[in-house]
């Protein structure tokens, strides 16, 4: 697999990490863009880095192969409700009177909420006929507001403890519908994975298998607590977060946890994120899909 290089000096991309985890101010990353630019426009460097969701749409929203609907669920230890976008393939309600029942996977964003790039990677999953439901953690501020940056602040703002009793409750919500088969994973990215590590923890035997891309470990003594499969993705490049997979690596083996790590050989954090080009690398990228669909089906479908 060839790397790719980043089009933008690596300090670029790196900037626009710091300032959408919320590390800098939107002052500090625009005089960071500046200072960046050199020979090219400021306004063409920022186009670069900000997220583009129509050029990463890889499924419609009126795709007439899925079945898409926003739903709220009950979270009585979290924030009270979570609303998210449920996605199924439509061809798994037409071929009985009864729906089918699927595999299900919850789809976590990254800590700026629910946004049209998330939704469609639940599309994706339900083209792969598994039945998706991608909560939105700012649902009790009213939702994702439409803009990466808002929803960033928006993110701050909300109890971190409640938020992930609201991912549980939506886990356990997904998993206990009646066209699920009751065997459920959950993926995510950044926050959405270290969230699908958490779910895995909290969850235990309820949650068959987890794939987190670039997610933060969970506590070393929480490991144990782990029964379902767990496959991780990491850049590179991303150094903080790739440094800790040994240890993870480690204490999953010591924990009897099926388990595979792989690390993208020059990608950076958000390599898998086709809305954000400079950060995104397509090979790496369908790579750790095809990876994530094959352990879903091995230990979700199964």
């Amino acid at each position: 697999m060839e790397p790719k290089e980043p089009k933008l000096p690596s300090e670029a991309i790196e900037l626009y990490n710091e300032f959408i985890h919320g590390d800098i101010s939107r002052r500090a990353f625009m005089e960071g863009v500046q200072r960046l630019a050199g020979g090219l426009a400021a306004a063409t460097v920022l186009n670069a880095l900000m997220p583009n969701y129509a050029l990463g749409q890889q499924v419609s929203r009126t795709d007439d192969r899925i079945k898409a609907t926003y739903e709220t669920v009950p979270s009585p230890k979290g924030n009270g409700t979570i609303k998210g976008y449920l996605v199924r393939p439509i061809s798994a309600d037409t071929r009985s009177e009864k729906p089918t029942k699927l595999p299900g996977v919850i789809v976590i964003h990254e800590n700026r909420g629910l946004n049209p790039h998330i939704e469609d990677i639940a599309r994706r999953f339900a083209l792969a006929n598994f039945m998706a439901f991608a909560p939105d953690g700012l649902t009790s501020l009213g939702g994702f507001p439409g803009d990466d940056y808002k929803g960033g602040q928006l993110f701050n703002k909300v109890d971190k403890g409640k938020m992930s009793e609201d991912m549980i409750a939506a886990a356990l919500w997904l998993k206990s519908r009646p066209d699920s088969t009751g065997k459920i994973g959950a993926t995510g990215f950044c926050y959405g994975g270290s969230t699908a590590n958490m779910l895995a923890v909290r969850l235990g035997p309820d949650l068959a298998a987890a794939a987190p891309f670039y997610g933060g470990p969970p506590a070393t003594e929480d490991i144990a607590k782990i029964k379902g499969a767990v496959l991780v993705h990491h850049g590179e490049l991303d150094t903080r977060l790739a440094a800790t997979w040994p240890a993870y690596d480690q204490a999953l083996g010591a924990a009897q946890v099926p388990h595979e790590g792989y690390i993208y050989p020059g990608c950076v954090h958000g390599f898998n994120c086709d809305a954000t080009p400079e950060r995104y690398n397509k090979a790496a990228a369908d790579l750790a899909w095809q990876r994530t669909i094959d352990w879903f089906n091995k230990y979700v479908r199964a």
